[in-house]
């Protein structure tokens, strides 16, 4: 069955640009106090947990929960705004980000109420840092390839196994992971899969960071061996966490963070070009702009989409599979626009040195949130053509 692909038109209403504003000040704010600097998108911050307190002091973490748990009951498009701006400032994001874009959410839906209760108000506070446990060693992102075993104990289940490409598990406080708790059928490779709430002080993980070419250490493998985990931290149906996992994958998979991760870089050519561009480097920013503005109207309408109620699983995987093509050609095609672009040595982080980290990093890009393969088969289902 083909569904209806929709991109609805939606625009940002007023109470946003207020919001934008309060929040383009507050990031001002840090940057003069040495929190971070926006030109150096490689360094995450002296002091990501305080930032990520002071987020949620603002109101800014669960900006759309209910206030029962901590949060605002504000509207998906004002989050967005949020989003957007910490993104292109380069804002230290990642102690609070997955728990607030996708590990509340599924808390919401499926955890006990006493779990909501405990964990939710941490999250909005800015005290909490998640990981997500999807992909593993050997199955990529074929998620139902899932080896890791969650076996029943008295009072609980055992976990052995690993998960791989684990963003920020090192520094995590908490995980929500997908464990195989019975074996597939030939009928439905689906079943078997369960969705588990996992404390990363447990006895039995270790986590194993991955060093990227950039130097950094945001990938890790995380080892379990004789985990215990206990009942009330499954979350959903057992067997049954791969129809939870399609609709959390909506409000993974849309926002801007999808396309803008290395946008860094077009802003310096910005800079670099000068007020009077010649006609080569005019044209050529003025392509990536209209694409910019296109991905962003779709990103924009997926967060209206969500702000209804909807699960546009669709829509958001091709606002990732596009976002991800573009942000990570866009380096390259900076650098072939800058080629004769005399940049100021003067400059607070050169183009050279941006471009150098993006270069370095676009390769990552199509492993987190998802690879193109997977978001085209996702979308060829959703269009009736698998």
């Amino acid at each position: 069955m083909s569904a209806v692909l929709r991109f609805d038109p939606i625009r940002l209403p007023p109470e946003c640009d207020a919001l934008r504003k309060d929040v383009r000040a507050f990031l001002a704010e840090e940057v003069a106090a040495g929190t971070f600097d926006p030109h150096r998108p490689h360094r995450e911050g002296k002091d990501t947990r305080g930032f990520s307190r002071r987020v949620g002091a603002r109101g800014w973490l669960g900006m759309t929960w209910p206030k029962k748990y901590g949060g605002h009951e504000r509207s998906f498009l004002e989050r967005y705004v949020v989003t957007e701006e910490m993104r292109v400032a380069n804002a230290p994001t990642r102690h609070f980000f997955v728990a607030d874009r996708q590990s509340g959410p599924v808390l919401l839906k499926y955890a006990p109420e006493h779990i909501k209760m405990n964990i939710l108000p941490r999250i909005c506070r800015g005290e909490l840092c998640f990981a997500i446990g999807m992909s593993e060693p050997n199955s990529g992102s074929d998620l139902f390839a899932a080896k890791t075993k969650a076996t029943k104990t008295d009072g609980g289940w055992l976990i052995n196994g690993s998960k791989i490409w684990t963003s920020s598990a090192h520094v995590a406080d908490y995980m929500i992971a997908i464990f195989r708790t019975s074996p597939s059928t030939k009928e439905n490779r689906r079943h078997g899969l369960t969705q588990f709430l996992v404390d990363m002080k447990t006895p039995g993980i270790v986590v194993n960071p991955i060093r990227q070419m950039t130097g950094q250490t945001e990938f890790n493998e995380v080892v379990f061996t004789d985990a215990f985990v206990p009942d009330d931290h499954v979350l959903g149906e057992i067997d049954g966490a791969w129809k939870q996992a399609t609709s959390e994958l909506a409000y993974e998979r849309s926002g801007p963070e999808r396309f803008l991760e290395t946008y860094y870089v077009l802003t310096e050519l910005v800079r670099a070009v000068g007020p009077n561009p010649d006609t080569r480097a005019a044209e050529g920013i003025g392509r990536l702009v209209a694409q910019l503005h296109t991905m962003r109207r779709m990103s924009v309408s997926v967060a209206g989409m969500l702000q209804a109620g909807k699960e546009p699983v669709v829509e958001a995987s091709i606002v990732k599979d596009i976002g991800t093509v573009w942000e990570q050609q866009l380096p390259h095609r900076v650098r072939d626009l800058a080629a004769f672009v005399d940049v100021d040595p003067s400059n607070h982080a050169t183009l050279a040195d941006q471009l150098a980290f993006a270069t370095k990093v676009a390769p990552k890009l199509t492993i987190q949130g998802g690879t193109t393969e997977v978001l085209r088969g996702i979308i060829a289902r959703g269009l009736g053509l698998r």
